[in-house]
C-alpha cells in the first residue's frame, strides 16, 4: 500500500498507512535499516503519540501506532476486547514483510492498549506473535476491568469509561463528569442498565460489560507465554492487582515488574507518597530493556524493583513482609446498618460520628516508630448480615501525626450466607508497599458499601446491575474477631536501583 502523508523530519521518515485497512502511522529512523519495530495499537487516537514515536526512533526502532478498528481514523465496528487478537496479527505479520523490518516486533501498550499487547502475545496465532510485550497498568480483559477478583462491580471506573468511549468513534473524556454536574445523583439512579439514557447517548454494549465475569488473562494462558515481558504499574492505579498477578503468572524466558507509587498515569501522576527518587524515564528504560530482549541479554525468571511510598527507596519485587496482626481498638459501630439508600461514600475519607452507625470504625494506638509495608494485606472479620446477599467493605486510612487522612487500601467481597448466621470471611487490600511513620494511627472502617467506586448491593439477591428495589441491611462484627494483617519488614528493606534490577 503506497503511504498516504509522507514528511522527513531530521532525516526520519513518517507516513500514515491504511495498514490491512487500519489506519496507522509509522516513524521510520535514520539509516537504511532494517530496524525492529514498535507496535502500538490504541482506542485512544493515534495522533496521541507522535512524540512517543519520534523517540523511539531515536533509539532506533521503527515506530508504529493503529488506531483500532472502529475508533478514530479506522473503520469498522468499536467492540471493545473482541478483535485485538486478530487485528494485532494482521498488524504483526504486515510489519514482518516491509523491507524496512528486521522481523522483530515489541508490543507496547497502557491501558487499553496494553491489552492489544497482551491479547497480541496470548491469543494470536504464533507466527504473529510479538518478540517481546511492554504491558502498562494493563487493563487486562473486560471482566477484569469491570469487577473485583471478588466479583464485585467496579461502578465508577466502568462508567466513566463507557461514557467517554463506548460506542463511539472519538472521545469525550469529560462526558461523565459533565453528566454528573447536571445530575450529581446520576450513578444512583435505578437500575444501572438504563445509564445511557440518562448521558443522553445511545450504549447499546453498556448492559454487555457486566456478563463478563470470567477472567482469562491469568493462569494457563500468561503461563505459556513464549517471550519476555515488562509489566508497569501504580500502587494508585486500579489496575495494580492484576499488573502485578500478570508478571507473576508470565511464563516468558523472563519477566520484570517495575511498581511505582504513581496513579493510572504512571510518573505523569505521581501519589502523595511519591518522592523525587521514583522519577523514572520510562522511554529511554523501555528502548533498553527491548534491546536486552531481542538479544536475550535478560537473565531468566521474575525480576523486578517496587518503590516503597514515604520513603526514597526501591526494593526487588520479590520483597515481602512478613504478615503481622496489627491491634486494633473498636470506636463505635460495632452494629450498624448498611442502607443502600444512604450508602458510604467512596469520595469522601471523613466518618460520621452521630446517628446511626453507617459503618464499623477500629483505630490503632500510635506507631511506637516507621514501619515498612510490602506485600498483600488482609481484614479478617467475624461478622453476620441480616440479608442473604451481602458486600463487605474494609477500607485501610493512614491518619498521619498531624492529623491528616489519606485512604491507604479498599478491599469488597461479596456474600451469600443465611441471614443471621455469623460467618468468618477475609478481605483482601491488595499488595502495599508503604512506609509508615512513627506516629502514624490507621483506621479501619467495616461498611456495606463503597459508592459510587462499586455498585451497591441492593440486598434483595438481585444482579445490582439490573435492581430496582433496595434494602437496608442490619450488621454485626463482632470486635473480638478482627484482625488487621499487615506485611511488615522485620529488618532494613535492601534497596536497590529499579533500572539495574529492570535490565538485568
Amino acid at each position: 500500500m503506497k503511504p498516504v502523508t509522507e514528511a522527513v523530519e531530521s532525516r526520519m521518515t513518517t507516513f500514515t498507512e491504511a495498514v490491512e485497512g487500519l489506519a496507522t502511522d509509522v516513524r521510520l529512523p535514520d539509516g537504511d535499516g532494517p530496524f525492529p519495530a514498535i507496535l502500538i495499537r490504541t482506542p485512544y487516537d493515534r495522533r496521541r503519540h507522535r512524540a512517543e514515536l519520534r523517540g523511539w526512533a531515536r533509539r532506533g526502532f521503527a515506530a508504529l501506532v493503529q488506531d483500532v478498528r472502529g475508533r478514530h481514523a479506522s473503520p469498522g465496528e468499536w467492540c471493545p476486547y473482541e478483535n485485538e487478537a486478530d487485528d494485532g496479527a494482521l498488524a504483526a505479520r504486515w510489519i514482518r514483510r516491509q523491507p524496512w523490518s528486521d522481523g522483530r516486533i515489541v508490543a507496547v501498550g497502557a491501558s487499553y492498549a496494553a491489552h492489544c499487547a497482551v491479547a497480541l502475545a496470548l491469543d494470536a496465532p504464533e507466527d504473529a506473535r510479538p518478540d517481546a510485550v511492554i504491558a502498562a497498568v494493563p487493563a487486562l480483559g473486560a471482566a477484569e476491568t469491570a469487577r473485583e477478583l471478588s466479583g464485585v462491580e467496579r461502578l465508577l471506573a466502568r462508567a466513566g469509561w463507557w461514557a467517554a468511549h463506548g460506542d463511539r468513534r472519538d472521545s469525550d473524556e469529560d462526558a461523565l463528569a459533565k453528566a454528573l454536574a447536571t445530575d450529581p445523583d446520576l450513578l444512583a439512579h435505578l437500575p444501572l442498565t438504563d445509564l445511557p439514557a440518562r448521558l443522553g447517548r445511545n450504549l447499546p454494549s453498556w448492559p454487555g460489560v457486566w456478563r463478563h465475569r470470567e477472567r482469562g488473562r491469568l493462569g494457563s494462558p500468561a503461563e505459556r507465554a513464549g517471550m519476555p515481558l515488562l509489566a508497569v504499574g501504580g500502587h494508585h492505579d486500579h489496575f495494580t492487582e492484576d499488573t502485578v498477578a500478570l508478571w507473576r503468572h508470565w511464563g516468558g524466558p523472563s519477566a520484570r515488574l517495575l511498581l511505582g507509587p504513581w496513579g493510572h498515569g504512571l510518573v505523569a501522576a505521581p501519589g502523595t507518597d511519591a518522592r523525587p527518587a521514583h522519577r523514572v524515564s520510562l522511554g529511554e528504560l523501555y528502548a533498553r530493556w527491548a534491546r536486552l530482549a531481542f538479544t536475550g541479554g535478560l537473565a531468566s525468571g521474575h525480576r523486578g524493583a517496587v518503590a516503597l511510598g514515604d520513603s526514597p527507596l526501591w526494593v526487588p519485587a520479590e520483597t515481602q513482609g512478613e504478615p503481622r496482626t496489627q491491634n486494633v481498638r473498636l470506636l463505635h459501630g460495632a452494629c450498624f446498618t448498611a442502607d443502600p439508600e444512604r450508602a458510604v461514600s467512596s469520595e469522601e475519607s471523613t466518618v460520621p460520628t452521630e446517628g446511626t452507625p453507617d459503618r464499623c470504625l477500629f483505630v490503632t494506638p500510635p506507631l511506637p516508630r516507621p514501619l515498612d509495608v510490602i506485600g498483600a494485606a488482609e481484614v479478617r472479620v467475624r461478622a453476620t448480615a441480616d440479608t442473604r446477599s451481602a458486600d463487605w467493605v474494609a477500607r485501610l486510612v493512614v491518619v498521619t501525626p498531624e492529623g491528616v487522612a489519606e485512604r491507604l487500601a479498599v478491599g469488597v467481597v461479596r456474600r451469600t450466607d443465611p441471614p443471621g448466621r455469623a460467618a468468618e470471611f477475609t478481605v483482601g487490600l491488595g499488595p502495599l508497599a508503604r512506609r509508615l511513620p512513627a506516629g502514624t494511627r490507621l483506621r479501619l472502617e467495616i461498611a456495606g458499601h463503597h459508592f459510587p467506586a462499586h455498585a451497591r448491593n441492593p440486598h434483595t439477591g438481585d444482579d445490582p446491575v439490573t435492581a430496582t428495589r433496595l434494602l437496608a441491611s442490619r450488621r454485626e462484627v463482632d470486635p473480638g474477631h478482627v484482625a488487621l494483617r499487615l506485611p511488615v519488614l522485620r529488618s532494613r528493606p535492601t534497596p536497590t536501583d529499579p533500572v539495574q534490577e529492570i535490565l538485568r
